[in-house]
């Protein structure tokens, strides 16, 4: 019998390739895919619209047995861009972020196909989960940046990770970004010796 984080990422990747949507988990399933041991009760995706409006994905989950976490649901897309729903066989939230141009896009292009308990589903690289991490800036996600840095450490693109958080630093106006990577780095390095 599937788990059920298997069922929600099955039934998500069907209802996606129904409407031909182009997605990605990332968050902590997507670090513990790429090395991190952490627990989580939750999925985030980003999923790519093209068209599509978000009533019509929305209906197509809701049929699937998803549920609404917000009463407002179509304001607080408007303002965030996040379809907050909860999983009604398994009880998981999942957060669905509607991807949008630049950065979104390129994590679309270079998701990777993983097998979670037989479910094939699209998952940010290892360095763009890295750059969202160093983003997110929790100590959680400080721990998940070295994690995946220690698994990774013979494949991870250093540089890949540095050009991306010199773009989200040069977007968000920071300066910060870069230097929290390049701490993480030194401390995974410390530690392998």
């Amino acid at each position: 019998m599937p788990s059920p984080l298997a069922e929600l990422l099955r039934v998500l990747a069907q209802v996606f390739e129904q409407l031909s949507l182009r997605w990605y988990v990332f968050g902590a399933q997507a670090a513990i895919v790429h090395g991190a041991a952490r627990l989580t009760g939750d999925v985030d995706v980003t999923v790519a619209l093209g068209g599509l409006a978000a009533a019509v994905l929305v209906a197509a989950l809701q049929d699937e047995g998803f549920a609404q976490r917000t009463a407002d649901i179509d304001g607080f897309v408007a303002r965030t861009r996040v379809l907050p729903l909860v999983h009604a066989d398994s009880g998981m939230p999942v957060d669905i972020v509607l991807a949008g141009p630049g950065l979104e896009e390129l994590f679309l292009q270079r998701a990777q196909e993983h097998i979670i308990e037989g479910v094939s589903i699209p998952v940010a690289c290892p360095e763009d989960i890295i750059a969202m991490k160093v983003l997110a800036g929790r100590p959680k996600d400080a721990d998940d940046v070295e994690a995946i840095l220690a698994a990774g450490a013979d494949t991870i693109h250093v540089e890949m990770i540095r050009e991306t958080l010199h773009l989200l630093e040069q977007a968000l106006a920071q300066s910060d970004l870069l230097p929290a990577f390049e701490q993480a780095l030194r401390r995974t390095h410390a530690r392998a010796k």
